[in-house]
């Protein structure tokens, strides 16, 4: 086989993993809408937390920026896909904001103009003072680390899971599509040769297979104990 098909077998192996994460982060990008569906026919933001989505939303607008050319050569398919999840974090927060108590919106809003001058913060030093290669190493150690400190939220809910024995708060459908999307950007950054892509993503997989077990293991056994259950004597 010639070094070209081979080239050529790669480049779409590696597109087709970066599509196919896309399309697994679209499906969680879409998850808090029934979530937001409450918040505006009650006209409320009831008990619900807006930092999720304003942590999502500086996420998105990080690893976006690592995945534009003039950073990072090669990666569009990093950049499609969280330029996708920004707007939705935005939306998502926009909303918050506008069915929130006074407080809690003058806090929000506080948070989202945060954000972006964080975002405006690392394009200006990313491009001022770096040069390419520094740049790509500076703008990808701080996805790597947003990306990481987002796997908080899958410790929990092991953590909840694992401590209540049981799945309810942690959706099957959910639990799959972090794993495949993990799963495909893992595939993808190694195809790429790209440990800031790799090195989170690995990690996200990882979380992902022990939240899958997890659901397993608790459903069978809630299962088991309709099957059998205990009877005081």
């Amino acid at each position: 086989m010639s070094l070209t098909v081979i080239s050529s077998v790669y480049a779409i192996c590696s597109d087709a993993a970066g599509v196919a994460g896309n399309i697994f982060a679209f499906v969680l990008f879409l998850s808090p809408i029934p979530t937001f569906r409450r918040i505006v026919r009650n006209g409320s933001t009831e008990q619900f937390s807006g930092m999720p989505y304003i942590y999502g939303l500086l996420n998105c607008l990080i690893c976006l920026w690592y995945g534009i050319p003039i950073v990072s050569p090669g990666i569009i398919l990093v950049a499609t896909v969280n330029s996708i999840g920004a707007a939705f974090q935005l939306v998502y927060t926009t909303i918050f904001i506008a069915y929130a108590e006074r407080p809690m919106k003058l806090k929000m809003f506080g948070f989202l103009v945060s954000v972006f001058a964080t975002f405006g913060s690392i394009v200006f030093v990313s491009l001022k003072f770096l040069d390419s290669p520094t740049r790509q190493l500076f703008v990808g150690y701080l996805s790597v680390a947003s990306l990481i400190s987002m796997f908080a939220s899958p410790l929990l809910i092991i953590n909840l899971v694992i401590k209540m024995r049981s799945v309810e708060y942690m959706p099957f459908s959910l639990s799959l599509a972090t794993f495949l999307m993990s799963l495909a950007f893992f595939v993808y950054g190694m195809l790429k040769r790209d440990p800031f892509i790799y090195i989170p993503n690995g990690i996200g997989t990882l979380l992902g297979t022990v939240q899958l077990a997890l659901y397993a293991y608790f459903k069978r056994a809630s299962q088991e104990e309709l099957r059998h259950p205990l009877i005081d004597p």
